[in-house]
């Protein structure tokens, strides 16, 4: 029926070229980052999907009002783990109004994002990320305060024969389900969905209601 979703976070543009296979017309797919934006495009015109979507770097905080008129989006994502790494709360909170505010009545909003909430001790703050034969990757987690959590990331990558160290460390909030569903709720989303996955990921689901 010819209606829009709007893809926050977009990445390499998993989720974008999902919604274009779901028969959205049009797909927003909103990342800060050029070269994840220009492999979605590869991606959209190999798959067939690229008069659908519509690539925008742009930061995904206040995006929408630009994107779409109130009431006209059928579908806003975030997913990943991209509403942790704003920010404040304040930020998620104004998201969550935005995309109440862009999608039309019955529209959905979806969003998966980690519960850190809990803290972990000892060696249990070191997390396997993903390994490959020349690539490992490993976390570790500082609970700063009762808001963020600090992510150190260390690689190892082989090349030439030779392992190479790097590491790097940001931010993230630590997100309550409940109080993410809370956000949902006075910004006129009715929350029909909302389950733990795999190491604390959570997926929500909320409709904006008719009224």
């Amino acid at each position: 029926d010819g209606a829009t979703a709007v893809d926050l976070g977009s990445g390499p543009g998993p989720q974008s070229l999902a919604l274009a296979r779901l028969g959205f017309t049009t797909v927003h797919a909103v990342d800060t980052s050029a070269a994840l934006l220009a492999e979605l495009t590869e991606h959209a015109r190999r798959s067939g999907a690229a008069r659908a979507i519509r690539t925008h770097q742009a930061d995904i905080r206040g995006a929408l009002p630009h994107l779409a008129a109130p009431g006209s989006v059928a579908a806003v994502v975030c997913m990943g783990d991209t509403l942790p790494h704003l920010p404040h709360r304040a930020d998620v909170r104004e998201l969550i109004a935005q995309a109440a505010e862009a999608l039309r009545p019955g529209g959905s909003f979806v969003a998966t994002f980690r519960d850190l909430t809990t803290a972990l001790h000892g060696p249990d703050r070191f997390l396997p990320v993903r390994s490959t034969a020349d690539r490992i990757l490993t976390c570790f987690l500082d609970y700063a305060d009762g808001d963020t959590v600090q992510v150190h990331d260390l690689l190892y990558t082989r090349r030439n024969g030779a392992w190479h160290f790097a590491s790097s460390s940001y931010p993230k909030l630590r997100l309550a389900p409940q109080w993410v569903a809370e956000q949902c709720a006075a910004a006129g989303l009715a929350v029909r969905h909302d389950t733990a996955g795999p190491r604390g990921l959570r997926t929500l689901h909320a409709v904006r209601s008719a009224g």
